[in-house]
């Protein structure tokens, strides 16, 4: 019988160059001639906003936002090699970076035999100091193919792949920073990977090819649903049980983003929606995810918590409650970061 282990973290991109770089989605906001002048000059934000920003453009905050961060990835990665999993599944979601014009699969598995990554080949420098051409490899798993198979069998019609379509660097940035912050202090990432692209985008993941820049004007259709979403991580874990691998099942994404948020006009993220999503992941309160619908998730910005919805479903299909590592919330740096362990 299966064994598993949940982990929600974040693959939040601003993370991966160094704080003083100011690479932030607020400066880079600042920046989009859409945005009103009212509302690019801070003495129209509100009072958190201002401070958090301070008098070096948010680089003080930012080194404090990273250091929370790393502490808890940390904590998790302890976890992580205790449990010491055949394979870990990452539900993440894809930006207009391997799925594009010629298919959209609201869920698929990538049963790749192996993963070589070059996350820095397009940025001019990152946190770590790595080279631009340096390649991460990770293996594959032979339970991707079983575990399409398993699903199937559930009523779950799994689209699955064997090589990328058009991500040529390997793994879109939900997964690879995923990698890369469970591995922050490069020890190694010695377990296979099995990456579960989820449609979050939807209505806007083709118009908006996924980042804050409107490059139509018809919205696309609808990712799934919170419900549906909860389903799947159910199977999933069913799946695994009637399997002989130990499995952590991942769950990446930060919660209300600040680009998605029209009602604040794209510059904070949905503080208040997130704050309720947390008090019922805290309380164990799944129905109330369930029953939430995608208007409400896109209004609140929150269209990447679909891949934790898929965790939550599989949390509940196992009868259990999420162990809060830290909760973050910022107005400064995009979006909320929750991170929480759900071990056996």
């Amino acid at each position: 019988m299966g064994e598993i282990l949940g982990i929600g973290l974040t693959h939040y991109p601003g993370l991966m160059a160094p704080d003083e770089d100011r690479a932030f989605p607020l400066t880079r906001m600042l920046r989009n001639p859409n945005v009103s002048a009212e509302l690019k000059n801070p003495s129209n934000w509100p009072e958190p906003m201002r401070i958090e920003f301070g008098e070096d453009e948010g680089v003080s905050s930012a080194k404090d936002h990273r250091a929370r961060l790393v502490k808890g990835f940390r904590k998790q990665r302890e976890e992580l090699d205790a449990f010491n999993p055949d394979f870990v599944l990452i539900w993440g979601d894809d930006q207009y970076e391997n799925f594009k014009e010629d298919i959209i699969p609201p869920f698929c598995i990538m049963a790749y035999d192996n993963f070589d990554c070059t996350p820095f080949a397009h940025r001019k420098n990152n946190a770590w100091g790595e080279p631009n051409d340096k390649v991460f490899s990770y293996k594959g798993h032979p339970g991707a193919k079983q575990l399409v198979t398993k699903l199937i069998e559930q009523g779950i019609d799994m689209a699955y792949s064997y090589k990328p379509l058009h991500e040529e660097g390997g793994l879109g940035h939900a997964f690879i920073n995923t990698l890369l912050y469970l591995d922050y202090d490069r020890k190694g990432f010695p377990y296979a990977v099995i990456p579960f692209s989820v449609n979050c985008y939807g209505s806007k993941v083709i118009r908006n090819q996924g980042g804050a820049i409107e490059f139509g004007t018809a919205d696309d259709p609808p990712g799934p649903t919170a419900k549906r979403c909860m389903e799947v991580g159910a199977a999933v874990v069913r799946a695994i049980q009637d399997s002989p691998w130990r499995v952590a099942l991942i769950a990446s994404s930060s919660w209300s983003h600040a680009f998605l948020t029209d009602k604040h006009d794209k510059l904070w993220p949905d503080q208040e929606s997130d704050r309720a999503r947390f008090e019922e992941l805290k309380a164990g309160d799944y129905d109330a995810w369930r029953n939430l619908s995608t208007p409400q998730i896109e209004a609140a910005g929150q269209q990447e918590m679909l891949n934790w919805m898929c965790l939550a479903g599989a949390m509940e299909e196992l009868g259990r409650k999420a162990e809060i590592i830290d909760y973050i919330e910022t107005y400064v740096f995009n979006s909320e970061k929750c991170l929480a362990l759900f071990k056996p």
